[in-house]
């Protein structure tokens, strides 16, 4: 078993670390592990503006975590593989597993 990674799997790992940077882009994603979405849903139930939800998904899109399928004139958001669906899950239950209290409301300490 090799230890080093390639620069390919340091790179989309990196980029899955950079969408996670951001609570409004880490929740997005953890928002679409069900269903996908319309941005204005997703702006309405994240509380954030449309521009600001748009700019998330322009960086989620890049980063190559979500794609649009058009639906009449708007665009549904969707996550851009299954996969990352349970690897979100697994991500929180790792979290949550070694520091149980953290990121609790407000207090939160991370």
């Amino acid at each position: 078993m090799s230890l080093t990674a390639t620069s390919s799997h340091t790179a989309a790992v990196a980029r899955l670390g950079h969408a996670l940077s951001d609570a409004t882009r880490a929740a997005i994603l953890l928002a679409l592990r069900e269903n996908p979405a319309y941005p204005s849903e997703l702006a309405d139930e994240l509380g954030v503006s449309r521009q600001v939800m748009s700019n998330h998904l322009a960086c989620l899109r890049g980063c190559g975590l979500v794609e649009s399928t058009p639906d009449g004139r708007r665009n549904r958001y969707g996550l851009a593989d299954p996969h990352l669906a349970a690897a979100l899950q697994q991500l929180v239950r790792v979290t949550l597993i070694i520091e149980p209290t953290c990121c609790d409301g407000e207090g939160c300490t991370c």
